[in-house]
């Protein structure tokens, strides 16, 4: 099997879903309606709700929601062999992620850009509200812990990758500036200048390392776990124009550039996928995930086709950003096609190294023993690059290893495999980062909306001592579990927590669904997915508690897996009840049907 097939196959059905499935929901589902001020506009404060450019809300959105999980899930599933994740990734990004993306944008847009436990609460029940407000705080913790585990294990003692990631904080606040005072309205202007600083920090990386400068840019895991939490909190609380929206935009040109030389790439060499179709480990027992191929082949491959973290954002940071209704469909259903490419090229990355040098990387050296299996490119890759890349779990490694490959493979190349290898190192830290601020603003609000049931001031997002305060809780908080934990504590929880928020997040968009169409077949656009996702999603669950958890005596992972599985239960029952009463109500449907119909006809005609 080559590599190119799977570039050509996967551009050519997320073009044809967007297109086609991907307008179908806009324009008949939801009614997507450009003549109704988003949130933006109705509460712009130069603070939180600021209308912005399309492109650059596309850029933050895409930047924040395209973390860890389409770059590392789809190498560590790549074990069951490139099938099943190639395929997973193409129709859970079509028929579910994006879908998760676009209905909770326009719900978050439609709801005054509120977040998702609020909309749950309006849409369902104060029940759920409460349960969902809860759930979704848990996994934005885990996300954000686990999340900077893999920047901190990118990170430490790399001056290179941190001179290069730090640099793309004090550009943004110059870009944040010049677009706002100096220059408003010149983004081309201002996108060359900030891409420009980007390109030159990184073409700067390697002098800096072997400077004298080195030393102030090498710094061990406990001093970046301390770093990561204070940055975060300075981009929840600051203004977004300021820093985040701005970094998350030029970030996605870091981003989208790379996988699009990567595919470039691809498409020169054509390499041989290495790795079967699927391999003796679909059926459990593997040396990178130990259970089968289903339920873990999904939980696993994460935000490459569906993620729950992207519902914060969705119901964050961007609806509050989000300069029209016509915006929903490029920014919500197109940027979650684009991070399923991604997570294509990262399946296709990994699978172009031997095998016995992927499952090197990404096992113990004395579990990789036991397999009976030889390296092959390894030791000269390692001689190549400067360090020994065996015995390095967790997909980040093996996937910077698998680019270096493929850019490497280009003539005239290879003797920059070490400047390739540093440089997805950090690509990938960066990709990370913008979804960690992101997730820390987007936490804020949700801890801003549950002290506010107490405290009504604090419901006011733009009320500076709650922000502040606010976004000093949810810092520290994470910062407590990245700074106490490590991969194995704070990491398996981030797959399955992410897989039920996403479940929720369809549960609240089949209710919208069904009250503002009065119409059951729209509503299954998001209950087959919910019902897919769920099943899964608490068989993994369990199997996680009962095989992995309890064994090893993980009694934090279980407690906060089993509290999530039933807040997710009483959430479902609770919609479940709301559902039947709706679809009762004959009249009711056939009224709302009739509206909606209307509606869609009306806005055909413009």
């Amino acid at each position: 099997m080559r590599g190119l097939y799977l570039v050509i196959a996967a551009a050519c059905i997320l073009i044809i879903g967007y297109r086609l499935y991907g307008t179908f929901l806009a324009s008949k589902v939801l009614a997507i309606n450009p003549a109704i001020p988003t949130p933006a506009h109705q509460h712009e404060d130069g603070h939180d709700f600021v209308p912005t450019n399309r492109w650059v809300t596309f850029g933050h959105h895409f930047a924040a929601i395209a973390a860890a999980g389409p770059l590392v899930g789809p190498v560590l599933a790549a074990q069951f062999g490139y099938l099943p994740g190639a395929l997973w990734i193409l129709i859970g990004g079509v028929l579910g992620g994006a879908v998760h993306d676009l209905v909770v944008l326009f719900a978050s847009v439609r709801h005054d850009g509120e977040s998702l436990a609020q909309i749950a609460k309006k849409e369902i029940g104060p029940v759920t509200g409460v349960a969902a407000s809860i759930a979704v705080l848990f996994v934005l913790l885990i996300t954000m812990a686990g999340l900077s585990i893999v920047i901190v294990n990118a990170l430490k003692h790399n001056p290179w990758g941190t001179f290069t990631v730090s640099m793309t904080i004090p550009i943004a606040i110059f870009i944040g500036i010049y677009m706002r005072f100096l220059r408003p309205g010149k983004l081309a202007e201002a996108s060359v200048i900030g891409v420009g600083l980007i390109l030159l920090a990184v073409a700067l990386g390697p002098v800096i390392k072997s400077s004298g400068l080195a030393p102030f840019f090498d710094y061990s895991d406990k001093v970046i776990e301390l770093a990561l939490p204070i940055y975060a909190f300075f981009a929840a609380a600051l203004p977004v124009w300021f820093l985040l929206a701005p970094r998350d935009y030029l970030s996605s040109y870091l981003k989208i550039g790379t996988i699009g030389a990567l595919a470039l790439g691809i498409i020169f060499v054509n390499p041989i996928l290495q790795m079967p179709a699927v391999t003796q480990f679909v059926n459990g027992g593997g040396p990178v995930i130990a259970g089968k191929v289903w339920p873990f082949v999904f939980i696993t491959i994460a935000c490459g086709a569906i993620s729950g973290f992207h519902s914060t954002i969705a119901a964050g940071t961007t609806p509050k950003m989000l300069d029209s209704e016509k915006d929903i469909q490029i920014v919500g259903f197109g940027g979650m096609l684009i991070e399923s490419f991604v997570a294509m090229m990262a399946l296709i990355a990994a699978t172009v190294l031997p095998v016995g040098d992927y499952f090197a990387i990404n096992s113990a050296p004395a579990v990789f023993a036991t397999l009976g299996m030889h390296v092959d490119k390894l030791p000269m890759l390692s001689q190549l690059i400067g360090e020994d890349v065996a015995g390095r779990p967790g997909g980040a490694v093996s996937l910077a290893v698998g680019m270096s490959y493929v850019f490497s493979s280009v003539p005239g190349l290879k003797g920059l495999l070490a400047y390739w290898y540093q440089f997805a190192i950090m690509f990938e830290a960066v990709f990370i980062l913008t979804a960690v601020d992101a997730g820390t603003r987007a936490s804020r609000y949700v801890v801003q909306d549950m002290i506010g049931v107490v405290i009504p001031k604090f419901k006011q997002i733009t009320w500076t001592p709650g922000a502040i305060i606010s976004a000093g809780l949810v810092s520290v908080t994470w910062g407590y579990m990245l700074y106490g934990g490590d991969i194995s504590t704070v990491w398996p929880l981030f797959g399955v927590s992410n897989q039920l928020l996403a479940s929720l997040a369809m549960v609240v968009g089949t209710t919208l669904i069904l009250k503002n169409t009065g119409r059951i077949s729209y509503a299954l656009t998001t209950f087959v997915p919910f019902v897919f996702l769920f099943i899964t999603t608490l068989d993994a669950s369990y199997f996680n508690v009962t095989k992995v958890y309890i064994p090893k005596a993980m009694w934090t992972n279980v407690f906060i897996s089993v509290l999530l599985a039933v807040l997710c239960l009483l959430i479902v029952f609770d919609a479940a009840r709301k559902w039947a009463k709706i679809i009762q109500d004959k009249k009711g449907m056939a009224a709302k049907r009739i509206e909606h119909e209307k509606i869609v006809s009306d806005l055909a005609a413009k």
